[in-house]
């Protein structure tokens, strides 16, 4: 079983920055991708960013050139730095591991744009 723990969200203006951070904990023997999806009040779910265990990275056309997903394989965390950050970026942002080919999510974090 693995847990994840997310942090980082909270209140911005736009054209601030926020760092979002997921730690793994539990019976961690190895992590395939991480990514982030995110969910706007009345929305679907949707993908932000994908890091690989190779550490190729994918984005949604929405987020690319201002978001940066990392991940530090030691730490078992990954990160989602967002710049430029716009108002229709308001969501609960909530990261996701794929480990032994199980999906494991966290339990979300509030980020909140203002204008």
């Amino acid at each position: 079983q693995v847990q994840l723990v997310e942090s980082g969200g909270g209140l911005v203006q736009a054209g601030g920055s926020l760092r979002l951070s997921c730690a793994a904990s539990g019976n961690i023997f190895s992590i395939n991708a991480m990514g982030w999806y995110r969910q706007a009040p009345g929305k679907q779910r949707e993908w932000v960013a994908t890091i690989t265990s190779g550490g190729s990275t994918y984005y949604a056309d929405s987020v690319k050139g201002r978001f940066t997903i990392s991940r530090d394989n030691a730490k078992n965390t990954e990160y989602l730095q967002m710049n430029s950050l716009k108002p229709e970026d308001t969501a609960v942002y909530s990261c996701n591991v794929n480990h032994l080919g199980q999906n494991y999510w966290g339990q979300g974090t509030q980020v909140t744009v203002s204008s």
